[in-house]
């Protein structure tokens, strides 16, 4: 019997989509755990998997569209089978699967393209009428910063993938975004020409100001739209940004992508299964360079382990450490006053701000006391010349905090404004430091963990952070840090 597949709630924030591909087609048949679609939600670009064997009889929205959680996102089941009564009936609201209609398929999924079309029209004469004030967000050309994380504010352009004139089709990478947690890339959820760009790199802007305008060359007034704009973006220079072309040598970086010619790289994101990218980075292998057997040419975990580096990388880092010196070798005279300037990065920002809120918003209360850690240390030395994983302090001290937590309950409690939640389980944060700022990944259920459980926990979440591969599920829903 066929059953529908809803857009799943995949952060604690999310109330939306964005369907960045998909990877199987309407008729292709599906295997549990089969990737089916990637999906752009408000903190990152996550893979959505199968979790039924059937044949792909419907797909509720088109590459780029949005969908609402809880909205039909796909339909699988025997090949032949009824499913207008899903299509009618089962858009969002988690209904229970039962037999429908493929025929009406085709028509479904023409509906949203349809729409995007008739509105078009009208939002270009809405554009064109004039009028001093114009509300960009209705403007189909204009894209704006958007919220990539519920606490971000403000983003900052780590690197444009386009330049202005360049074509972008729907679904090309434009830009890197550095927010508040994490550095997470931007896609174009239309096409056309990018006709001006709203901030350079290393530029700051705010949550829906003015990011770049995508259109048909000629038929978009530009100047129009950057007046009503208002200058809602903060850049450094405070220059307007139609020099941006001129100012774009930086982008040499993505530049090198086409080396990259095979099928698992498309439009600058790799196409590979999360235990395939894991396995790169242990074995600090270019994901870009493997060829991929999957479907579609994805990368699996067989092409890591078969895989054979040539000697070209070895050549460029030889390059790179020659050209080392050069920058190193510049001295300051003596009784010179010199220093060096940092941009901080979103995420310190943001540290230092909840840090201040925490200190000034709530008392603090401190307790000191003195511990004898003999007998730790002599337990630590013994556990790890059996245990497979090796412990640190810090997972003994953490365990012991789960402990204490079971035994004070109410220290184990959240502040809500108007309540207090006393929590029954125990997740402890643990903090992890990058270069960017600090993580705190959770380790949960604690109290009911050994020591080499939390001893292995705590150790591949700082891999994980090292390698920028934590995830919104990692870090939220801590009780105590």
């Amino acid at each position: 019997m066929a059953e529908t597949i809803l857009m799943p709630r995949l952060s604690d924030t999310m109330t939306e989509g964005v369907i960045a591909a998909w990877h199987k087609n309407v008729g292709d048949t599906v295997k549990k755990g089969d990737l089916l679609a990637e999906v752009e939600t408000d903190k990152a670009t996550m893979e959505l998997e199968s979790y039924k064997d059937g044949t792909l009889l419907h797909i509720g929205a088109d590459k780029g569209n949005k969908l609402q959680v809880n909205d039909l996102l796909a339909i699988i089941g025997a090949p032949g089978e009824d499913i207008s009564s899903l299509i009618g009936g089962g858009s969002g609201n988690g209904a229970a699967a039962s037999p429908a209609k493929s025929d009406a398929q085709p028509a479904a999924q023409q509906q949203a393209p349809a729409k995007d079309e008739q509105q078009a029209p009208a939002k270009e004469e809405a554009k064109a009428s004039g009028g001093e004030s114009l509300d960009l967000s209705t403007i189909q050309e204009v894209i704006l910063m958007p919220r990539l994380s519920d606490t971000m504010t403000e983003g900052v352009i780590a690197g444009w993938h386009k330049q202005v004139g360049d074509d972008v089709k729907k679904g090309d990478l434009l830009a890197d975004v550095e927010t508040d947690k994490a550095t997470m890339e931007l896609e174009s959820y239309k096409s056309g020409k990018l006709l001006y760009i709203g901030a350079e790199k290393g530029d700051k802007v705010p949550v829906n100001a003015l990011l770049c305008i995508i259109g048909e060359e000629g038929k978009v007034d530009v100047e129009k739209i950057v007046a009503a704009s208002k200058g809602g973006v903060a850049p450094s220079g405070g220059e307007a940004k139609e020099a941006a072309p001129a100012a774009q040598p930086a982008q040499s970086e993505p530049a090198a992508q086409p080396e990259a010619t095979n099928a698992s790289v498309e439009n600058g994101r790799v196409k590979a299964s999360p235990l395939a990218k894991k396995l790169a980075a242990e074995k600090g292998i270019d994901i870009s360079k493997v060829a991929g057997s999957g479907d579609g040419g994805r990368i699996i975990k067989a092409d890591i382990d078969n895989f054979k580096p040539s000697a070209q990388p070895a050549a460029a880092a030889q390059d790179k450490s020659a050209g080392a010196p050069s920058s190193a070798g510049s001295t300051v005279a003596a009784g010179q006053v010199s220093f060096d300037e940092v941009p901080v990065s979103q995420m310190r920002k943001v540290i230092a701000k909840r840090l201040a809120e925490s200190k000034f918003s709530a008392p603090h209360f401190y307790l000191t006391m003195s511990i004898n850690m003999d007998n730790a240390v002599e337990s630590r030395k013994k556990i790890n010349e059996v245990a497979k994983v090796k412990i640190s302090f810090n997972d003994m001290v953490l365990k012991a905090c789960a402990i204490a937590l079971k035994q004070h309950p109410k220290v184990n409690s959240s502040w809500l404004g108007d309540k207090i939640r006393y929590n029954h389980h125990i997740n402890i944060g643990v903090a992890v430091a990058v270069e960017e700022g600090l993580l705190v990944p959770v380790v949960r259920f604690a109290d009911s963990k050994s020591l080499s459980q939390i001893g292995a926990e705590v150790k591949e979440f700082a891999q994980k952070a090292k390698d920028k591969k934590l995830q919104p599920s990692d870090w939220e829903g801590n009780t105590f840090t």
